[in-house]
């Protein structure tokens, strides 16, 4: 198994460098046709500087296709990694040709450029769809086994079902089967295991079965499991020690994370103002309704503020006073909200919020203190992403999609909480470009959600509340039997010890 997967990564990597490869040698063939000549016009190159050319664009598509996913083959679904891909090259593009044009003084022709691109994105696509093609065809998806709780598993099955090249679910089997039933599964003709809402301790002996068979272990981790992926290490004293801290940001972190909140908002500001001025100047005029639209959202600590945002909804969108998220479709959505909210103006406004420190760049998006009542009745755990100050973008909104559960929302939100870090935020920003550009992020709740909380969870708590009292009934039926029981010997002792005693005076 183990040389199987490093085979399998060796055939990724292949297959992604000569994808990177292909980008390089067009950069390569337009360097000597058109942007050595002006460059060496206005600087005297000194005899390895071609190859310094080289070697910096080589740098820069490896290290945008790494961060993006455009080397991703086999693992990310086709279409995404052609995205990706694309959108590494167009980045490195850009750096590039802001390079040259700062060598030669003046903006470089553009048109060589696009040439390049074009080009580059025919070999991406092209390429990409024959190296998946390959992938798929040397590796079978995996043969998966799927452990189940109670809880309803019809969405991870319908997760793993948008990835058939990778992943096939060939049965379920409820924990309560057994661990001698399970286990003979797990044996029998599996590459992997998934294991879905079941006890923590059911799952611990699973776990260490499969560690010790070497099999490949999918898990769906609890918020406790989140918590602990943040924890640190003591070595005081002979035992290993994980603790938690109470707030996981330093002081220093939190001095550089509102330094580059200051800066990038104030920059931004000034960069999108145009861009602000006309889309307020085309909502005042689709309706002659208010421009701005301010609602009451949470933030560090539960404090409350007001979001700011271009309006993008009809004036009376909330008018009976209920807090719903946008569904796909919805009516409430004017046409000129649609155009907006597709290209994201509606949120600019927010960087005033940023400024004021209200907000900060990078953090869990901020909800209404109405829908944070709805998801603590079922997830108490939801205040903990109020540990941080609220984000224009999120580990969530980077991982998850706008109608990813609360529940998978709130796990993300956690994992940047715990494991925070300068580096994590400068990356997530990064990553918000691609996902700005990406369809499924703006796409609405379901008609059959509620505040993106699926109407079936109602009826697990109901059937969580039904179990909970049947265990109740069990246990208090058990502790009657066994007081009955401890009644009855005791009786039986007392019967004994008077026959004995009658015996005695006989």
């Amino acid at each position: 198994m183990q040389e199987k997967e490093a085979f399998k990564r060796l055939v990724r990597l292949m297959l992604s460098g000569v994808c990177l490869a292909g980008q390089v040698l067009i950069y390569i063939r337009f360097l000597y046709m058109y942007f050595f000549e002006p460059i060496k016009r206005n600087l005297q190159f000194f005899e390895k500087g071609e190859a310094l050319f080289i070697a910096i664009y080589a740098v820069l598509i490896f290290f945008f296709s790494n961060m993006y996913g455009g080397m991703r083959i086999g693992y990310l679904k086709n279409g995404e990694v052609i995205f990706s891909q694309i959108f590494a090259t167009f980045l490195a593009n850009i750096v590039t040709y802001g390079q040259i044009s700062i060598m030669i003084t003046a903006l470089f022709q553009i048109r060589p450029f696009f040439n390049m691109l074009v080009m580059q994105i025919a070999w991406a696509v092209v390429w990409i769809n024959i190296a998946n093609f390959i992938y798929q065809h040397i590796f079978a998806p995996r043969q998966m086994l799927l452990i189940h709780g109670d809880r309803p598993y019809d969405d991870i099955l319908a997760k793993f079902g948008t990835r058939k090249d990778k992943y096939n679910i060939c049965k379920c089997i409820s924990y309560r089967a057994g661990y001698d039933d399970i286990f003979m599964e797990i044996l029998e003709r599996y590459d992997a295991i998934v294991i879905w809402d079941i006890p923590v301790d059911v799952r611990n002996k699973i776990l260490k079965f499969c560690y010790g068979h070497s099999i490949r272990v999918y898990i769906m981790p609890k918020i406790t499991d989140v918590i602990l992926k943040g924890a640190e290490q003591l070595s005081l004293f002979d035992t290993p020690i994980l603790f938690t801290r109470e707030y996981k940001m330093t002081i220093d972190q939190r001095f550089w994370k509102r330094l580059i909140d200051i800066t990038c908002s104030l920059i931004l500001i000034v960069i999108t103002s145009p861009l602000m001025l006309l889309t307020a100047l085309v909502v005042k005029l689709y309706d002659g309704g208010p421009v701005l639209y301010k609602q009451v959202r949470c933030t560090l600590g539960g404090k409350e503020f007001k979001i700011m945002k271009f309006r993008s909804m009809s004036v009376d969108a909330e008018k009976d006073g209920k807090a719903r998220l946008a569904s796909k479709n919805d009516s409430r959505i004017t046409p000129v909200g649609k155009c907006i909210r597709v290209c994201r103006l509606d949120e600019l406004p927010q960087l005033f919020n940023i400024l004021r420190g209200e907000m900060s760049f990078i953090g869990p998006r901020p909800e209404r203190p109405e829908i944070i009542e709805q998801y603590m009745e079922i997830m108490p755990e939801f205040k903990f992403r109020m540990r941080v100050k609220a984000g224009l973008a999120g580990y969530a909104q980077v991982y998850g999609k706008y109608n990813t559960t609360p529940y998978d929302k709130l796990k993300l939100d956690l994992y940047y909480i715990e494991n925070y870090s300068i580096w994590m935020d400068i990356k997530l920003m990064f990553l918000t470009l691609k996902v700005l550009l990406m369809p499924d992020s703006t796409e609405g709740i379901e008609t059959t959600q509620i505040t993106a909380m699926k109407q079936s969870n109602a009826e697990l708590l109901e059937r969580r509340a039904r179990l909970d009292k049947e265990a109740r009934e069990r246990v208090e039926r058990a502790h009657q039997e066994r007081a009955a029981h401890e009644a009855e010997v005791l009786e039986r002792q007392k019967k004994q010890q008077e026959e004995a005693e009658a015996s005695k005076e006989q």
